[in-house]
């Protein structure tokens, strides 16, 4: 996972982008003031608005010096545009800030909620303060605020351009600015991860190191991809559900509901690419947050199925077959190389050379991914002895190395590349459509033998 401590490297500035940010400023400001005070108008005509309140916050403290920090979020929302170092980078924090506006305010309009508590006097400048923005500011456009959801954009943007004591500071402030949309009353909890929420969504959507999400949308014709996405959405709306039912805390379960629907969307639409696995083998910061449900649950699953047997096995010639290790079990093995199959899981492969074909888990790895995954393995393998992992070292791993037994003349057969297999890690499982997307690497050496 990509921290909100890490730091990307400084690049050399695009020249122009300065007035780039100026264009989009005057984009995003006025459409900002707009359609929240288009939201909070149409709100406050319906008499059917209420609130979600938990007992507990009848306790919260109410800090007036708070509204300084509150404040400070409208400064960094317009100085972050000068902070990206491209075009391409500005491009993508202006569409981050934009897409939580439509989110955020397209949940106002749909499901408004209102804020309850009645808050003190106050006098001096933070009584200016707060009523410069009580008028502006009704106590509705609760949930998913979208000060939160700026705040993540935002905060995201900054630690990644900030180093030394500066990160510190930035990471300080901007605590202090989730704190205070509580402590100035100005939020219930509720909105507070429902704004987180939405504010990872947008950073997942608009990543900096590869093509926008949207871009990479596509159908799956795979049915087997189509039934994992049904089982998951299922699951989604279960926890929905639940979530729902026990209301409270159970409202907590809509985490899991979301990661299981994000996880849905990747089956049907967005494949591998949607856990934002990067070529260092982490996940995105984005991903990481929005999955952390369904990710601790996968790597409990992977324990559990490998307990028996936890160790990889060596196949032929220093190339071992296993599951994703933990960082320790790496750190004290003597691979030299990882080659990683696994889309879900992250893996720290620390000074060891990597290679990573990300394939969702239960799928099938086609031709072209067998074809590369040969390739990358025949190199790393130069390199001393090579772990192929995915979550449990049964499927797709396996795979992987069927492909180089077969791409390296070391097996005539896909047949014969599985007996090898199974001879030294007996519970691999590849089915038919493994045998066929393997089938014509196989066809590729017979005929080169023919020639």
């Amino acid at each position: 996972m990509m921290s909100l401590s890490a730091a990307a490297p400084l690049t050399a500035r695009e020249p122009g982008l300065l007035k780039s940010a100026v264009l989009w400023l005057l984009l995003l400001a006025p459409l900002f003031f707009s359609t929240y005070g288009f939201a909070t108008w149409v709100t406050s005509q319906r008499d059917d608005v209420g609130s979600l309140v938990f007992a507990w916050e009848q306790h919260m403290p109410f800090w007036p010096w708070t509204i300084v920090p509150y404040w400070s979020i409208d400064l960094l929302y317009g100085f972050s545009l000068l902070l990206p170092r491209s075009r391409q980078a500005l491009k993508r924090h202006a569409l981050r800030l934009l897409t939580a506006q439509l989110i955020a305010v397209s949940c106002f309009l749909l499901w408004p909620l209102r804020f309850t508590f009645e808050r003190p006097e106050l006098d001096g400048v933070f009584g200016w303060l707060f009523a410069v923005l009580a008028g502006f500011d009704k106590p509705f456009n609760q949930a998913p605020s979208l000060h939160i959801a700026l705040l993540v954009v935002l905060w995201v943007c900054y630690a990644q351009h900030c180093r030394g004591l500066w990160r510190w500071l930035v990471h300080g402030w901007f605590a202090l600015i989730g704190v205070s949309v509580l402590t100035t009353w100005q939020h219930h909890f509720i909105d507070v991860p429902t704004g987180a929420l939405a504010g990872w969504l947008c950073v997942w959507l608009w990543p900096l190191d590869r093509p926008g999400m949207l871009q990479s949308m596509q159908l799956t014709r795979d049915h087997q991809r189509w039934r994992l996405a049904l089982r998951y959405a299922l699951g989604a709306g279960l926890f929905a559900l639940a979530a729902f039912a026990l209301g409270g805390g159970g409202l907590w379960l809509f985490w899991p509901a979301a990661a299981l629907l994000l996880v849905a969307l990747n089956y049907a639409l967005f494949g591998a690419s949607g856990f934002q696995k990067a070529p260092d083998g982490h996940l995105s910061s984005a991903a990481h947050w929005l999955l952390a449900p369904y990710l601790a649950a996968a790597w409990i699953n992977s324990r559990l199925w490998t307990r028996k047997h936890p160790q990889p096995d060596q196949i032929v010639d220093g190339v071992w077959l296993g599951r994703v290790p933990t960082g320790a079990e790496l750190r004290y093995s003597s691979f030299k190389a990882v080659l990683d199959v696994c889309a879900e899981l992250p893996l720290a492969p620390g000074t060891r050379a990597y290679y990573s074909v990300p394939v969702l888990d239960l799928s099938v790895p086609t031709t072209a991914q067998c074809l590369e995954l040969a390739q990358a393995l025949e190199r790393l393998h130069q390199q001393g002895p090579v772990l192929v992992c995915c979550a449990l070292g049964y499927s797709r791993s396996a795979t992987a190395i069927a492909a180089w037994l077969l791409h390296s003349g070391r097996a005539t057969s896909v047949e014969a590349a599985i007996a090898m297999l199974q001879q030294a890690r007996p519970r691999i499982v590849l089915h038919a459509t493994h045998r066929q997307a393997l089938a014509p690497l196989s066809k590729n050496l017979r005929g080169l033998n023919e020639h």
